[in-house]
């Protein structure tokens, strides 16, 4: 299964080890700019396809093979940088939404592109929402609106007020979380319909990146991982049977110059394991680290990559690890370089996010 010793002298002979220190599988034809989103196809499919969405304006589809071999499949373009994509339930259509300011679903059977939502400003995030009842097209906008698109109608089923700019969101059915501006949390449940449930503050003191919902033992969205660009990560239940259930964590930090100074780092994604509930954590600082919330301890870093890292995703059966290296101006224009190129980089994770064993 996926396994990484089944290719000797793998990859792409051009590579530096030092773009690649984890020698994981290095996905062919990667995106020309930094890398905005990153989606595995869902368990319905029973290959693993992979799309990647991009500030160079499109997304790209690969099916990754048990070798860790990526196919280039297709590449549709958008009208403006790509901030999200997201795929049907049934692994039909994917949704890709951006800086056009809308959403667009692409048939990957027929290759076709049709527009389904549309806001006033740029579309942050979009997710596929799959009721007993309904399914639609969450998206998440700088407009300060969540709407809802059945996609089949121009109008929106439903369209929220969010107290700022949506920043990051997540769906795990029938829970919602969309994070905004001026570090605002709010829960939505979407039962029946969708409706709020819970306005909250961020835990964190600074602006928060990413947020990823988790489930409980019984595999019930119970609460939510939220990364910030202060190198912290606050772990939120949303009814806490005790208080002290919710911590936070720090991570991609530097170890501390000899001055005493310690490099801090944005949280840019996290992600849950489909399996273990465990978690993985990608940053600024150019290292993906795999976590135990239950535990409260850190199951391993990575080396660090040239540049950032800015997405990640486990594919649905959890074997496959997959992240974007790419830089995501956090350090301004002038540490841009137009020679380091992009990479989305496939790792065989299933052992190394096995829960710490309770001794």
């Amino acid at each position: 299964m996926f396994n990484q010793s089944t290719i000797g002298g793998f990859g792409n002979a051009t590579t530096p080890s030092t773009a690649n220190p984890m020698k994981d599988f290095e996905v062919t034809q990667p995106p020309d700019d930094s890398i905005s989103s990153l989606a595995f196809s869902p368990a319905t499919l029973s290959q693993n396809f992979l799309i990647a969405g991009s500030w160079d304006n499109n997304v790209r589809c690969w099916e990754i093979e048990q070798s860790g071999k990526s196919v280039p499949k297709s590449m549709q373009a958008c009208g403006g940088p790509v901030l999200d994509v997201c795929w049907s339930d049934d692994g039909t259509k994917v949704f890709m939404a951006g800086c056009d300011k809308q959403a667009k679903a692409w048939d990957l059977a027929s290759n076709q592109v049709v527009q389904v939502a549309q806001h006033d400003a740029p579309i942050k995030t979009c997710h596929w929402i799959k009721a007993s009842n309904y399914s639609c097209l969450m998206t998440g906008s700088w407009d300060k609106t969540l709407k809802f698109w059945d996609t089949r109608t121009p109008n929106p089923m439903l369209s929220i007020n969010l107290p700022e700019r949506c920043y990051c969101a997540d769906v795990d059915y029938p829970m919602a979380v969309v994070g905004t501006a001026g570090r605002q949390i709010i829960v939505y449940q979407l039962d029946g319909k969708p409706q709020q449930y819970k306005v909250l503050d961020s835990p964190l003191k600074y602006q928060h990146r990413c947020v990823a919902i988790f489930r409980d033992k019984k595999k019930t969205p119970t609460g939510y991982a939220l990364g910030s660009v202060e190198g912290r990560v606050a772990i939120q239940y949303v009814n806490p049977t005790n208080p002290k259930d919710n911590f936070t964590f720090k991570c991609h930090r530097s170890n501390g110059a000899p001055t005493g100074y310690q490099d801090i780092y944005a949280v840019n994604d996290i992600a849950f394991h489909p399996v273990h509930g465990t978690l993985a954590t990608v940053g600024s600082d150019g290292s993906f680290s795999f976590w135990d919330k239950d535990a409260r301890t850190k199951l391993k870093s990575s080396e660090l990559m040239e540049q950032p890292i800015t997405r990640c995703a486990f594919n649905s059966n959890g074997q496959i690890f997959a992240y974007a290296v790419s830089y995501d101006w956090s350090k301004g224009h002038e540490y841009y370089n137009s020679s380091k190129k992009n990479y989305i980089f496939l790792r065989s994770c299933y052992d190394e996010l096995k829960p710490r064993t309770s001794s």
